[in-house]
């Protein structure tokens, strides 16, 4: 587990680490490269979400907006975070709304990795 790749990603838990793994089977090395630069990029770190969720009640919504909730982003401003109550939720969900996010990083790289049809 240790020498594996995956190790590199800041603030990498045991749940997201078996989904990376899974999901890679059977991806060669330069494919595996290749998706690490993708997915990297796109990856939110569970610890810096709290500080998103923190930063939340002086801008409304700006942790929805970073995992790509635009509706609820707009609906959270437009209600200062349904009266903060949105907001806190959030704060205490913070690592449940970064690992969703993070699994929809992992389709979409996958599937960038996919059609780049790296050998």
């Amino acid at each position: 587990m240790f020498d594996s790749p995956f190790m590199s990603l800041p603030g990498i838990t045991p749940q997201e680490y078996s989904y990376l793994q899974s999901a890679t089977t059977g991806f060669s090395e330069q494919q595996l490269r290749g998706f690490l630069m993708i997915y990297s990029s796109k990856r939110r770190n569970p610890d810096d979400m709290i500080l998103y969720c923190i930063l939340g009640f002086f801008v409304p919504g700006l942790p929805r907006f970073l995992v790509n909730q635009i509706g609820m982003g707009i609906l959270y401003f437009f209600t200062v975070g349904l009266c903060f109550i949105g907001t806190i939720i959030d704060l205490i969900n913070h690592k449940t709304l970064a690992y969703e996010y993070n699994q929809r990083m992992v389709f979409e790289s996958l599937q960038m990795v996919k059609m780049g049809n790296l050998q």
